[in-house]
């Protein structure tokens, strides 16, 4: 893998205008995202995003609900008056 400088080993990252992998930061920060280890997990960086928001979303919805075992819990994270 090439050397980016300062001994840093380049990433892969997927321009999200494109859709294209590409190594190393070559487009815009506001249309990249990364970095990834390899070319193909760049390749899969929207489904990546995907599944990471829902695993954050579920983890949100558990603390929301953590200690509401009475049905207080109003579903949007927070909890009705008492």
């Amino acid at each position: 893998m090439p050397d980016q400088g300062y001994g840093e080993r380049a990433q892969w990252y997927v321009n999200t205008v494109t859709g294209e992998p590409e190594l190393g930061m070559k487009s815009p920060v506001t249309q990249r995202m990364g970095p990834y280890a390899s070319r193909e997990d760049a390749m899969r960086a929207f489904q990546i995003a995907e599944e990471r928001n829902a695993l954050w979303d579920a983890e949100t919805k558990a603390w929301n609900r953590w200690g509401d075992d009475d049905g207080t819990d109003r579903g949007d994270g927070r909890v009705a008056d008492r």
